[in-house]
């Protein structure tokens, strides 16, 4: 009996162990961006780190915590971060999208999903989703929705893989 448990707590052991080698890593997905031009996320990366935001023009907590992002996208810039916000309106009104961000003056990157392709692939059907991205392509932190406030944590977590990122390039 005693040996029936070891054997199934070590089977355990090994079905919920963490292999963090790629697990975390985020894929390599092919971006439309707004201007029309194409890249990859790991091309996003190279430079440093990276947060995603899924949303679409009707969803109002998306345009929230857009203002935030925005300001977190022109102050940490100078460090590398960039602020990756995927669009997930339907075919039909992504006319919406362009107009919206040009009269917002939005300066972080856009790019189109209407077909949720992107947002099947990294979890963010549920909008906003954010996904904070190391320089090596690591997903660091994943945050679901937005209520007022929230944009505190939001800073504080590009903050500290910031500074993470400058204690291992130095």
């Amino acid at each position: 009996m005693r040996n029936n448990l070891i054997s199934i707590f070590f089977g355990l052991g090994l079905i919920f162990s963490e292999d963090t080698t790629n697990e975390n890593i985020i894929p390599n997905l092919k971006l439309r961006m707004l201007d029309g031009t194409k890249t990859t996320i790991h091309d996003l990366v190279k430079d440093g780190p990276i947060m995603i935001d899924f949303w679409a023009t009707w969803c109002v907590p998306c345009k929230k915590v857009m203002k935030f992002l925005d300001e977190y996208h022109q102050e940490y810039s100078d460090k590398g971060f960039k602020v990756l916000m995927i669009n997930q309106d339907t075919p039909r009104s992504l006319g919406k999208v362009k107009s919206y961000i040009r009269s917002q003056n939005h300066q972080f990157l856009v790019s189109l999903d209407p077909n949720k392709a992107l947002a099947k692939k990294l979890n963010g059907l549920v909008m906003p989703t954010l996904i904070l991205v190391d320089k090596g392509g690591a997903i660091k932190w994943r945050h679901q929705g937005y209520v007022p406030g929230e944009e505190v944590e939001i800073q504080k977590q590009i903050e500290d893989l910031i500074k993470e990122n400058e204690v291992e390039e130095s």
